[in-house]
């Protein structure tokens, strides 16, 4: 199955009748994006001063499949048993257990069991402002190695906290303790701050026509080390990861500035809006003219 496109942009959920899950809400309201499946469970408000949205363990089945439009935060998955597929840079990705993967928000996301294998794996997502840079960053991974067993645990607890005494004092713990986990992959502390020197340098200059041999010459490694690194910390090449910086900034530009696509286009280094436009879709989802009118 093809990774779902602009043709067929509706958010879809099924859960299928093995699939389980437990889960806590960080508001009162369960949006449409949210559907159905969250409504009764437990809530804690206190979730929001983080701006998660609602956390959970899922134990599926196929043929489970969700698929988001368009999702209003940052998640983080992290499988702990079996392994499924999850709709990231305008690809499927494989993630077993042992990994994690990182799905920035605004855009189209979608994950699915495959067929015969069950998929048990830890969640948390949040709901950010369009207005805001969201938790990832340059140098967020977008897959990779993760003990999921700390943030599991976590959200175990907090779970039966909220369904039972809902002490605040508890709650506290084991929200801070959430985020914190989520923010040890998505904000890696790096030893090795080679990479980071790379994106810092990308970053402050999106529109110049960077090639590998530019960013191999700001890391001091060869174009081959610069890809095992990228792989390694990033889960994508170098190229890839460049394309995802300029893509989210065209995005944050497009939602919060009234400039002409042609104009945002060569802002992050394209001088085609043709060519603009279509890696613009295949890694959010949509074209640049349909992010304006959401």
């Amino acid at each position: 199955m093809k990774p779902p496109t602009q043709g067929d942009l509706t958010d879809l959920t099924v859960l299928g009748n093995e699939t389980r899950h437990l889960s806590v809400r960080g508001q009162q309201t369960v949006n449409s994006g949210d559907r159905h499946w969250l409504t009764g469970e437990p809530e804690c408000a206190l979730l929001r001063l983080h701006q998660i949205a609602h956390v959970g363990i899922m134990h599926a089945k196929s043929p489970y499949e969700i698929v988001r439009t368009q999702q209003s935060g940052t998640y983080l998955l992290a499988c702990f048993e079996g392994e499924g597929e999850v709709l990231a840079d305008g690809a499927w990705k494989r993630i077993r257990s042992g990994n994690a993967c990182l799905l920035p928000p605004f855009v189209l996301n979608a994950l699915r069991c495959i067929k015969g294998k069950p998929w048990h794996f830890a969640w948390v997502r949040y709901e950010e402002s369009r207005e805001v840079m969201p938790i990832v960053s340059s140098l967020s991974p977008v897959a990779g190695p993760y003990d999921p067993l700390p943030l599991r645990m976590a959200i175990e607890g907090l779970h039966a906290e909220a369904s039972g005494v809902n002490g605040a004092s508890m709650l506290h713990h084991w929200t801070e303790l959430i985020h914190q986990y989520v923010l040890r992959f998505a904000q890696p502390k790096q030893p090795d701050d080679r990479l980071w020197r790379v994106w810092h340098e990308v970053e402050k200059n999106p529109a110049r026509n960077w090639s590998l041999t530019d960013l191999a010459a700001l890391a001091c490694v060869s174009e081959e080390h610069l890809r095992r690194m990228c792989r390694k910390q990033l889960g994508r090449s170098p190229m890839q990861h460049l394309t995802f910086l300029r893509m989210q900034r065209a995005r944050h530009l497009l939602s919060v500035t009234d400039d002409k696509i042609e104009v945002i286009a060569r802002s992050v280094g394209f001088k085609s809006v043709f060519s603009f436009s279509n890696i613009f879709k295949k890694w959010i989802g949509w074209r640049p003219s349909e992010q304006r009118l959401r």
